[in-house]
């Protein structure tokens, strides 16, 4: 994954510098080596080992500081000791940076008082030092802040993907607790008629009182399968959720429509189809779709006029719910803004297609297509 702190010196530029300071360093150690301690040949052996411990940025740093001060110190070459100071500072250690440029100083003064940095110069090799350390300052603090950025972006990207995460298995769990509440229920009411007919096994051939006997004990077998996998998922409050754990019908959508606009909402709506032709599952997502993006649109386009469709279909139900640019409320800001990754999960899930974006005239679009239940197992089937 590409990172802030990949934007960094590319290694082909760090060895041109080296090859640059290592030149120049050369070639003053040799024209100042005939006046100094040390002859020409032995003069540019320092500075080309001086440079040498340049290459590798970081391992070598203690000992590159050590060569470059004596460098500086003896024969007054500064490019050795301008990278070290940069690199010192970069990482933080300043101290250490103004020790050795005023140990080079210092001693540059002191082993050729006729000649040193001081008077040769006047005084200009304090300039760039001081630069090479304002410049290793500035991009330790930079390098420093880009690492900080890296390492928050980081975290934020992992935030995001667990709240993505816990937003999916959260409507995997209100799933599986409405369809346990279904479920549960025409069980229950199958298992009864089959022990009611049961009772009767006297009046009927015994083939027919046997399969009635398994039908008794395989739906109730089957009601407990379910307790035990589903029952821990199903909420027994009152809270908020338990009006969505109710099988939704056409009339309690009505009412859903009538609430939102009982709170301000200017709403357009079309229902249309048998509700009642479709499985639950089905109403059920529809239902969610809507109230998902009513409540959307009262967050981000308050007082915008909103447009419900919905058609039921033995073949495909389909909702679509468009809003109008509007002006942002003041509960834009709140909620994790997962209730779409949510809705994408249920419908997936029932083998259809959930879309949502903005429109050409700065409104909102959510639509949602849910295939009929022969369909989507005909499609499931053939997938397998």
């Amino acid at each position: 994954m590409f990172t802030l702190t990949d934007r960094t010196w590319p290694r082909w530029a760090d060895a041109l510098l080296i090859a640059l300071v290592g030149f120049l360093s050369a070639q003053e150690a040799y024209i100042r080596g005939g006046d100094r301690l040390l002859g020409p040949e032995a003069a540019v052996a320092l500075a080309v080992a001086t440079t040498a411990t340049l290459i590798p940025r970081e391992r070598f740093l203690p000992l590159a500081a050590v060569m470059a001060v004596a460098t500086a110190a003896l024969l007054g070459v500064a490019p050795p000791l301008l990278v070290v100071l940069f690199r010192t500072a970069r990482r933080g250690r300043t101290g250490l940076a103004v020790l050795c440029a005023a140990a080079a100083l210092t001693g540059n003064r002191f082993a050729d008082p006729g000649r040193n940095l001081w008077t040769l110069h006047l005084y200009g090799p304090v300039m760039p030092l001081a630069l090479a350390l304002a410049l290793g300052l500035w991009a330790g603090s930079h390098r420093r802040l880009v690492a900080a950025l890296d390492d928050q972006v980081e975290r934020l990207r992992v935030e995001r993907g667990l709240r993505a995460e816990q937003a999916r298995l959260a409507e995997r769990a209100r799933i599986a607790a409405e369809m346990h509440d279904v479920l549960a229920h025409r069980l229950t009411v199958l298992a009864l008629h089959a022990g009611a007919l049961r009772r009767r096994a006297a009046d009927l051939p015994e083939p027919v009182a046997e399969r009635l006997a398994l039908l008794r004990t395989t739906s109730t077998e089957a009601l407990a399968d379910l307790r035990d996998v589903l029952g821990a998922l199903r909420h027994t409050d009152d809270g908020p959720d338990a009006a969505d754990r109710r099988e939704p019908r056409l009339g309690e959508l009505r009412e859903l429509l009538d609430e939102a606009r009982a709170a301000g909402q200017s709403i357009e709506a079309d229902l249309a189809g048998d509700a009642a032709s479709v499985p639950v599952s089905h109403r059920l997502a529809v239902h969610r779709v809507v109230r998902e993006a009513l409540t959307n649109a009262r967050k981000h386009a308050s007082g915008a006029p909103v447009r419900v469709a919905v058609h039921y279909g033995t073949a495909e139900s389909a909702v679509e719910v468009r809003s109008a640019a509007g002006t942002p409320s003041e509960a834009a800001g709140l909620g994790g803004g997962y209730g779409l990754i949510g809705l994408t999960e249920r419908v997936t899930a029932l083998g259809g297609r959930l879309e949502y974006g903005p429109t050409d005239g700065g409104g909102w679009r959510v639509a949602a297509t849910v295939p009929g239940a022969g369909r989507h197992t005909t499609e499931r089937a053939g997938a397998a």
